[in-house]
């Protein structure tokens, strides 16, 4: 949202920003915003307000909506008060009330929202097991078709997430399709031997990468099972960067299968993304079953972009294994199944050519169709024409 900003900014639209300090990666507000209830800040050329949200540091579920409920509302009532008036409000569904303040905000000040659709909630987090009770699962399904009726428009980021919006009923004519994106030239095709990896110790090893968060959706289980069947191949290493809800049972296990060759990282800065990112032969995308039906992670663009085969575990029909098969960017493997998973790898260790020939697919489909230009021009476009209706 950051990088669609400022591309938009540089279109001529004048930007102002509302979210929340800081928290996502310990689920605690960082400590520079403690103590406060709102800052203003600029960030390029875009107005930027963080407010306050609940974050408690564990993410439980119930924890999870006081966040999006406290957020919600200082955003609801900052949005509404504030002296400034919007043509057009876009609103990503980061939790399940966000596209309600959107409506609201838009009512007081006279502006449509259009809703952006991320994820399929409440879909996510059923899937995931986290949301069981009966009758909240009701009425947060009632709450987001609400939010479907009253926006303006609705962009969701795969085709396949159209035709389920579709079948609950939202109009095709207010659905458009605009992928996620990545800055390629940002993230790109760099060379394996880099000082990142050289300081980090990867220079002279086979690295398969997960980066990103690490939380209920992904099958890092299945990531450790592979290792613990390939211990026995001194030259690949696994590496886990990141940080979320799953991370203490997942060391905890690495601990317990004595894994010496999996490697845990905390987040690292943006500038070193890139060179992580190079430092790795093979990136990996795995999902619980069920779990990928729902969503398609951003951050396979970023695999494709830097040049490096994809191991993606999907479910069949998901838009993330159509993406892979057609184009040829990976191999996908079935959800739960290390042994397959060891198989793969180990293919792709073998295989030099393959790994070339997979990273160079990715990387002209990225170019192509989900570069950071295209997706800024079509929500342009977009923009442009909601506020003048």
């Amino acid at each position: 949202m950051a990088q669609l900003c400022e591309g938009l900014a540089a279109c001529g639209h004048e930007i102002s920003v509302i979210t929340s300090f800081p928290h996502y990666e310990n689920f605690r507000i960082w400590d520079e915003y403690k103590g406060k209830l709102i800052e203003r800040s600029k960030y390029q050329d875009v107005d930027v307000t963080r407010l306050y949200v609940y974050a408690a540091g564990k993410k439980s579920m119930v924890n999870r909506l006081l966040s999006y409920l406290t957020f919600n509302a200082l955003a609801g009532i900052t949005g509404g008060f504030s002296r400034r008036r919007w043509d057009v409000i876009l609103c990503p569904n980061g939790s399940f009330f966000t596209g309600v303040t959107a409506w609201l905000v838009g009512k007081l000040k006279g502006a449509p929202f259009i809703y952006n659709v991320q994820d399929l909630y409440p879909d996510v987090p059923i899937r995931a097991g986290q949301l069981r009770n009966p009758s909240a699962i009701v009425a947060l399904k009632g709450i987001e078709r609400f939010m479907y009726r009253k926006a303006a428009h609705v962009t969701v980021i795969s085709p396949l997430m159209r035709d389920t919006l579709i079948s609950r009923g939202v109009s095709a004519e207010k659905i458009s399709v605009i992928p996620n994106f990545v800055d390629t030239d940002f993230i790109r095709p760099l060379p394996k031997t880099n000082n990142f990896g050289q300081q980090q110790g990867l220079a002279d090893k086979f690295v398969v990468t997960h980066a990103g968060n690490l939380g209920y959706v992904y099958d890092l289980d299945t990531l450790l099972d592979a290792a613990h069947l390939l211990s026995s191949q001194k030259d690949i290493l696994f590496l886990i960067v990141g940080s979320g809800v799953a991370k203490p049972a997942l060391e905890k296990k690495a601990h317990e299968l004595k894994l010496k060759n999996v490697r845990f990282m905390p987040f690292q800065p943006h500038e070193a993304l890139p060179w992580l990112r190079a430092s790795s032969d093979v990136q990996v995308s795995l999902y619980k079953n069920d779990a990928a039906k729902d969503s398609f992670p951003s951050k396979v663009y970023e695999i494709m972009a830097s040049g490096r085969p994809l191991l993606a575990s999907p479910d069949g029909d998901s838009a993330l294994a159509k993406v892979v098969k057609a184009v040829g960017c990976g191999l996908c493997v079935n959800p739960g199944n290390g042994g397959h998973l060891a198989e793969a790898i180990l293919q792709l260790y073998r295989d030099p050519s393959l790994r070339e020939m997979m990273g160079k697919r990715g990387r002209e489909y990225a170019e192509v169709y989900h570069s950071k230009h295209t997706a800024v021009r079509r929500y342009d476009e977009l923009l442009r024409r909601v506020a003048a209706r």
